[in-house]
């Protein structure tokens, strides 16, 4: 906590020109949880967690503008982090807490979702909103009045209000029972639906959204084993969903990111590509033509199994309309989590949990590359989502 409460008066006096005058990325650090040479679960107290703000401006050399002492986890997919379109405000949902028990700690469900000002000098969370256990993926919608939040203890997904730094809880509704365990969702580009990805009943779920109200009609899409995240094109035509496999987990085998035509009527699955032993983190180029699935390869299991991989990879998708393909596969870190374009769709940013830091990708129409270059954080990169601009 030291350490972050120093990166923050650091980065305050030019976090203000930064929002304006360059892209920029959040990142939720998770100091909470890593994994022995067995795979087994280490927990340590709640405290070291943070949020980063990360200035772009140089895309190859990303500085740290903020850092802020605010609990979040790795449990859920790496996007349980948002920013509003014009950087005014920031969301960040906190799923899980670590307490003791006796001599032991334990890992808890929370229900709370902070509300950061991005604006204020320095950055401050000005509200906490408490809504369902165990809030996961999140978004906000592309004209930035509303968010969606999955809270995967309790089958739901809640809608949010946003006015200025007003953020409000208008509606939720249920998908399910707590055993279906909804951990992501995504809006459409206008704002009249959301998917949203049942991770324990290998579905994905299309929501109506009107008049600040959600309605679920029951249309639930089969994907591959184990949904973990979904993400939405910004044409509207399809969305992707990152088909995890094993229960959040590596098993050796290969997975798939599902297809689904949203234009179709009803919307469905139209086609499954296979990609690589645990897909986790999923993101789709703002221009729309390519997508990013990161692997876990088996990152945090027992060094002795099988598919046990020091560094995980991200798979490169081409996307042309409705036909999605597999490029190429690019080696990053050691368990790749959050995966990122830049606004401008030059840069892919891969956050590599175990390593501590960023891959930075480049971009070149549909050829991407490893730059060699890796951005350090102080601490392990569980999240991150990039600006609009």
């Amino acid at each position: 906590m030291r350490q972050s409460l120093w990166l923050l008066s650091l980065g305050v006096s030019m976090f203000s020109s930064a929002v304006q005058a360059a892209p920029y990325m959040i990142v939720g650090n998770d100091e909470k949880l890593v994994w022995d040479d067995q795979g087994k679960p280490v927990l340590s107290p709640a405290g070291r967690d943070s949020i980063l703000i990360i200035d772009l401006a140089d895309p190859e050399m990303p500085k740290i503008s903020a850092s802020l002492p605010i609990k979040n986890s790795i449990v859920g997919p790496p996007v349980n982090v948002a920013l509003t379109p014009d950087g005014a405000l920031a969301l960040v949902a906190d799923s899980i807490d670590v307490t003791k028990e006796g001599e032991a700690l334990k890992q808890v469900p929370d229900s709370k979702v902070h509300v950061i000002d991005l604006k204020a000098d320095p950055p401050r969370i000005v509200t906490s909103l408490s809504l369902g256990k165990q809030p996961s993926g999140l978004d906000i919608s592309a004209k930035g009045d509303m968010a969606l939040v999955a809270n995967r203890g309790e089958g739901t997904v809640s809608l949010l209000s946003i006015s200025g730094t007003q953020v409000t809880l208008t509606d939720t509704v249920a998908l399910g029972s707590p055993s279906d365990q909804v951990a992501a969702v995504a809006f459409t580009p206008d704002g009249r639906r959301a998917l949203a990805v049942k991770f324990a009943s290998h579905k994905v779920s299309v929501i109506e959204i009107q008049d600040g109200k959600l309605a679920y009609n029951k249309l639930d899409l089969p994907t591959g084993p184990w949904p973990y995240n979904v993400a939405v094109a910004p044409s509207g035509q399809v969305a992707l969903t990152a088909d995890n496999g094993n229960a959040g987990a590596s098993d050796g085998s290969v997975d798939t990111v599902s297809v689904v035509d949203l234009e179709a009527s009803p919307p469905r699955i139209v086609d499954r590509v296979v990609v690589g032993d645990g897909p986790e983190g999923l993101a789709i180029s703002p221009q729309g033509d390519l997508g990013a699935a990161a692997i876990l390869r088996g990152g945090n299991s027992a060094k002795t199994a099988f598919f046990y991989s020091p560094v995980g990879s991200v798979t490169i998708l081409k996307i042309d309309g409705k036909h999605v393909t597999r490029l190429k596969d690019i080696e990053v870190g050691g368990l790749p989590e959050p995966v990122c374009f830049t606004p401008d769709g030059r840069y892919l940013y891969v956050g590599n949990y175990l390593d501590q830091d960023f891959s930075i990708l480049k971009v070149e129409g549909a050829e991407v590359t490893d730059t060699g270059k890796r951005f350090k954080v102080p601490g392990h990169p569980a999240s991150a989502r990039m600006s609009a601009r």
